[in-house]
């Protein structure tokens, strides 16, 4: 098969938002359109650096007697994802920080955040995307929990935000994360414009 160009892609975010996040149990998008089901919540803008995937899997070599390798094991596969959330003022984007129960308040009475060991619970999250020539990506999270926050900068000039990582666990059919891709139809064009 030849070199095929029409599949390279970039990939940038959905217009209205491209990270969302609900509790566990919240009922699941099985394709790249379906409206989401409302308990999701916008996480807002995430910055420029997009976000990373990292599907890591340790093995282990397998010798025969005389040193030759001759089979290698999978002992480990770790999935995480990898991205900076940059809306510092919105209640949600704290409560995917800090927890649920660690946020109160919205802007206008006073937002508090308590920091401490509490472990975070795990959830659902959604990360959608536009790729070339108007393809939708939606990856699912269907139970993942925040188990990195990097360095909080506080700058002028530059934005707050929380690098966030967040580690993906098997569902009851042993997959951490599911991806659906689609080119969605277009309107036929009626006539003169």
């Amino acid at each position: 098969m030849a070199n095929q160009p029409k599949y390279v892609t970039s990939a940038k975010p959905k217009v209205g938002g491209s990270i969302y996040s609900a509790p566990i149990g919240t009922a699941l998008p099985t394709d790249a359109t379906t409206a989401l089901n409302t308990a999701f919540k916008c996480l807002g803008y995430v910055s420029d650096d997009g976000v990373q995937n990292s599907d890591d899997r340790k093995t282990t070599d397998i010798k025969s007697w005389g040193g030759d390798i001759v089979n290698s094991v999978q002992t480990e596969k770790t999935d995480t994802f990898k991205y900076t959330l940059i809306e510092a003022l919105n209640v949600d984007v704290l409560k995917e920080i800090y927890g649920d129960s660690n946020v109160t308040g919205n802007l206008d009475t006073g937002i508090t955040v308590k920091s401490n060991s509490t472990e975070l619970d795990e959830h659902v999250i959604v990360i959608e995307m536009v790729l070339r020539n108007d393809v939708l990506k939606r990856i699912v999270l269907p139970s993942a929990k925040v188990t990195d926050v990097g360095e909080i900068k506080y700058k002028d000039g530059d934005n707050v935000g929380y690098e966030t990582t967040v580690t993906c666990f098997p569902d009851d059919n042993s997959n951490t994360h599911y991806e659906y891709i689609v080119k969605p139809k277009t309107a036929v064009s009626g006539g003169g414009h």
